[in-house]
């Protein structure tokens, strides 16, 4: 409990803290608002609502409505308190984090007939009314018992379809609602069922001349008045369906509609109502709709999904959030997703010179539009060097006239290697006569790219997924979002010479990265390139669709007793000085003991101080040395800067193991003449990448002549090192028969295995 509290505590500064700095909602969260006090006044003051999920965050004021289906078992004579329990710990937790909380709640009813469940089966003409009066004392001092656990005080409002349309007593519920806030308590509404529930009163019963509002039939418009009448910032309606779909979620083709405007009215089918409670989904819509024009941000969500409620702050995809902005409106990433599957159909179609011909195309307009490109990319320069953006991610962010042309002459490498990839006969078997199986190369399918700060990689990845007949998603970093575009433009236009240009999208909305890795029914494969810290997270969260990369490049250089020293010298410098970001770059230097008595440590120093490099030293190296390098911190450290560890080893032996102990997987360098030694390790170490006499900067998918590369891969399935267009390819058998059964080859049934090899 009190780890809970210190947590919030944190939480309530945090919250705090993000709200100040939301200055275009600022004058709605400088002090606890009180409701308008008369009906004129509060449609003058409509606040603007949320047009985006990500700043779902910002809301301060908040309705939660729980619909009977959410908290009621499944046979309807009693709640689940599991589910109650997880949505009270969401409620309490944004109580803590210092926001204003509303619950509306069903669930008297149900909890009476727990209570009554002898007497139903002696009377079964038993009153729903006289379930909810005895359900209500329960069900309130159940809420009070689950919200002591947080510290958190509660105050029940019980309420009546007549308390909105009697000037009077509307005027006193919503002083007192305001009020319990300011006391920092949490009002909970439910209606008045063993009174009057508001759906027995017709809207012909209303006094003439009474303001009406919304039509008050179920808990959804219930929950979109009080929203209305109190300034929320957000109200959730909370049911047992994921949101809204444009027609009955059990009916082919229907599809969730994870945004909804006014304006997608017309073109949604609502199927039948809960079979708990009253409010069916027409009804939410509405009550939705009606709150928002009002100015109240909305999602209706499921909730029996696990933390709802804290999902939805935190702006991830859940349920359908109700917004009247369109304005900038982008595709909804699911759309890009089934492109793009369309789209790697289309490619598969083509021929092998159209999907070369399209990549040919795009080489020669990173040329002849480089003007347009680089004023792209200086925008991004201007805004990351204002952000204070590390200089590392700058020189990845950074296009220049000589990148664009190594750029055009490496997607040529793939336009002209890429003739036979897809399609092309693995193998082939005679199983039996006239039974022939062959395996071919296919395309993975829709790859989901994610990337930071190097706008470079977009049109490499673009160019391999094009000439592997790939659909490709591309999420890159924000810091490169006006090159990433510009970038964009051009692979479109190389895609329509092809008719293709749904095959590559480029994901431009603020879906959080989790969302999209949620996306297994439309991404085969996720590829992430960034910083260690990127590319784990996306490995940790990826639960689904599998992930290929590196988290880390901790390269190594072993300089061994029989090396040229000159040669070692002049690989050491390219390893770590020619492009320190990179991941092959050298981040830790291996010298044998037997070279310490010489020059060349002194001389390995001496190199590097004059490129900049900073050194540390590592445990043996630094037990050597009275003065020397600081120690470093770590041997398994990506330092992707000028800056690199040296330690000592005393053998090819020692040399190996200390690799296997700290290095990632990625690249491994011996400098040696003696063939022996270097034949010993590169068989020996277990790295993606072992190279004798050559700098670690070689680890590259260009360099490999592979043209490009979606990134480097330390993993062990599939594939492994710089990836190109044969990493992006699976394969698919085809089996040509005439009349075959398996029973043909069953005892009796006169067929005969052959299992001939065929020449492919």
């Amino acid at each position: 409990m009190n780890v809970f509290l210190r947590k919030s505590l944190q939480l309530t500064n945090a919250v705090k803290s993000s709200f100040s700095t939301n200055v275009w909602r600022a004058a709605s969260i400088q002090a606890p608002r009180q409701p308008a006090s008369t009906p004129e006044k509060r449609q003058t003051e409509r606040k603007p609502t949320f047009s985006e999920r990500s700043q779902l965050k910002y809301a301060r004021r908040l309705v939660v409505k729980l619909g009977s289906a959410v908290i009621t078992r499944e046979d309807n004579h009693g709640l689940a308190l599991g589910r109650l329990a997880s949505i009270v710990e969401q409620v309490a937790e944004c109580h803590l984090e210092g926001r204003e909380v509303m619950m509306v709640t069903s669930g008297a009813v149900a909890f009476g007939k727990q209570k009554l469940a002898q007497e139903l089966l002696m009377s079964l003409s038993m009153h729903p009314r006289a379930a909810a009066a005895v359900g209500q004392s329960g069900l309130m001092s159940l809420y009070d018992a689950m919200f002591a656990q947080y510290g958190v005080k509660i105050a029940q409002v019980l309420v009546t379809k007549p308390d909105f349309y009697n000037e009077e007593t509307r005027t006193n519920l919503f002083a007192t609602l305001s009020e319990l806030i300011s006391l920092n308590i949490v009002p909970i509404i439910n209606t008045n069922d063993a009174v009057s529930p508001p759906m027995f009163l017709k809207d012909d019963d209303i006094p003439p001349g009474t303001k009406k509002g919304i039509p008050i039939k179920d808990n959804d418009s219930l929950s979109a008045m009080l929203s209305a009448e109190v300034q929320a910032d957000l109200l959730i309606l909370m049911s047992d369906v994921d949101g809204i779909y444009n027609k009955p979620p059990w009916e082919d083709g229907a599809k969730l509609m994870h945004t909804y405007t006014t304006n997608d009215s017309r073109s949604i089918q609502f199927g039948q109502k809960s079979k708990v409670g009253t409010g069916g989904m027409d009804s939410k819509v509405k009550a939705a709709t009606w709150a928002l024009d009002r100015g109240v941000s909305v999602v209706i969500c499921n909730g029996m999904q696990e933390k709802a409620i804290k999902t939805i702050i935190g702006g991830r995809k859940v349920g359908t959030f109700f917004t009247e902005s369109t304005d900038g409106f982008t595709t909804p990433v699911e759309e890009l997703a089934e492109s793009a599957r369309e789209g790697s159909r289309q490619l598969q179609t083509l021929t092998p010179e159209q999907r070369a011909s399209a990549v040919h195309t795009l080489a020669d307009l990173l040329v002849s539009k480089e003007q347009f490109i680089l004023e792209a990319n200086a925008k991004d320069l201007s805004d990351a060097q204002r952000n204070g953006l590390a200089k590392p991610l700058l020189s990845r962010l950074s296009l220049s006239t000589g990148k664009l042309k190594n750029l055009s002459v490496g997607l040529k490498q793939i336009a002209d290697s890429s003739h036979k990839n897809v399609g092309r006969v693995l193998r082939r078997t005679r199983l039996a006569e006239n039974l022939d199986l062959t395996q071919v190369t296919v395309p993975i399918g829709v790859l989901l790219v994610i990337f930071e700060s190097r706008p470079d990689s977009l049109p490499q990845v673009a160019s391999l997924a094009i000439a592997s007949g790939n659909g490709l998603l591309l999420k890159g970093g924000k810091e490169a979002a006006n090159s990433n575009k510009a970038l964009m433009e051009l692979v479109k236009e190389s895609l329509t010479t092809v008719g293709a240009e749904k095959a590559v999208s480029l994901v431009s909305t603020r879906e959080e990265i989790s969302d999209l890795l949620s996306m297994d029914d439309h991404i085969d494969l996720i590829i992430p390139r960034g910083s260690s810290d990127l590319v784990r997270s996306i490995q940790q969260q990826s639960l689904h669709i599998p992930v290929l990369g590196h988290a880390e490049g901790v390269c190594h250089v072993f300089i061994d007793k029989d090396a040229d020293i000159q040669k070692a010298l002049k690989i050491a410098r390219d390893a770590k000085c020619d492009y320190p970001a990179a991941c092959n770059a050298m981040e830790t230097l291996l010298i044998h003991e037997d070279l310490m008595s010489g020059d060349i440590f002194n001389d390995v120093c001496n190199m590097l101080k004059r490129e900049g490099v900073k050194i540390y030293s590592g445990p043996k190296l630094n037990q050597l040395l009275t003065f020397g390098p600081p120690a470093a911190k770590s041997l398994k450290h990506e330092y992707g800067a000028l800056e690199c560890c040296i330690e000592i080893v005393k053998d090819l032996e020692d040399a190996v193991n200390h690799i296997h102990t700290y290095g990632s997987g990625h690249t491994e360098v011996i400098v040696t003449e003696n063939d022996t030694a270097a034949q010993h390790f590169l068989k020996s170490v277990d790295s993606a990448c072992v190279f004798h006499n050559a700098s670690s900067r070689f680890a590259d998918g260009f360099r490999f002549g592979l043209g490009a590369e979606v990134g480097i891969s330390t993993a062990r399935i599939h594939a492994r090192g710089p990836v190109g267009v044969e990493g992006l390819l699976t394969t698919k058998w085809i089996l040509r028969g005439r009349d075959h059964t398996a029973a043909d080859f069953a005892d009796g049934g006169g067929s005969v295995w052959l299992h001939e090899s065929l020449p492919v």
